[in-house]
């Protein structure tokens, strides 16, 4: 398990032409909760719309970000 964790975050390219391996880390970004009835969580919680979508974003969380749909 940890093997296929490992290989799903960080990505090791081989450049045929030089005979270089590059390694290529890529993190893990945090989503958002996906809601049918979004809420404020907090006072730092605004609606936004977007793309015809009611999304909410935090400033003082990250893990208030939702979106309805």
């Amino acid at each position: 398990m940890i093997g296929f964790l490992q290989s799903a975050f960080s990505t090791t390219l081989f450049r045929p032409f030089t005979g270089q391996s590059a390694v290529r880390t890529v993190e893990a970004a945090r989503g958002m909760k996906v809601r049918s009835s979004v809420k404020l969580m907090c006072d730092g919680c605004n609606f936004v719309r977007r793309r015809g979508r009611l999304f909410v974003v935090c400033k003082s969380d990250p893990k208030h970000k939702q979106r309805q749909g």
